[in-house]
C-alpha cells in the first residue's frame, strides 16, 4: 500500500529530509564526492574573493556546484545500476561511464570557465 503523497509545507519537509539523507549518503559512501567537495571548500571562497562584482562571483562558483550535482547524480545512476544487477552488462557499463562523462565536463566547464574569467 503506497502512503498518500503530502502537500504544502508536509511535503517541503519531507523533500528536505529526503536531499538530506542523499547528501548525507553520498558524503559517507562515495569518496569521488568527498574529493570534490573539498576542492568547493577551496575553489567556492576563492572565487567569491577573486571575483569583481556579483556577476563574476557566480560566474566562478557556479561550476563548482555543478560538478557537484552532476557527482550526485552520477553517483545516483551507479547506484540504480548497483541495484538492478551485480553481472556486467554492456548497457549497465555505458550507463556508468556517461555519468563519468558528464562529471569530467562539469570539471572541464569549471577549469574554462575559471580561465577565461582570471586571464581573458
Amino acid at each position: 500500500m503506497q502512503r498518500p503523497k503530502s502537500a504544502g509545507l508536509a511535503r517541503v519537509f519531507r523533500a528536505f529530509g529526503a536531499s538530506s539523507r542523499g547528501f548525507a549518503g553520498a558524503f559517507r559512501g562515495e569518496a569521488a564526492f568527498r574529493q570534490e567537495l573539498a576542492v568547493a571548500v577551496v575553489i567556492i571562497p576563492l572565487g567569491l574573493w577573486l571575483g569583481e562584482g556579483g556577476l563574476e562571483k557566480a560566474v566562478l562558483v557556479a561550476p563548482m556546484l555543478l560538478v557537484l550535482i552532476v557527482e550526485l547524480v552520477n553517483s545516483a545512476i551507479e547506484t540504480v545500476v548497483d541495484r538492478v544487477g551485480t553481472e556486467h552488462h554492456v548497457l549497465s557499463g555505458l550507463a556508468k561511464d556517461l555519468a563519468s562523462a558528464a562529471v569530467l565536463a562539469s570539471f572541464a566547464l569549471l577549469a574554462l570557465t575559471w580561465i577565461l574569467v582570471l586571464f581573458f
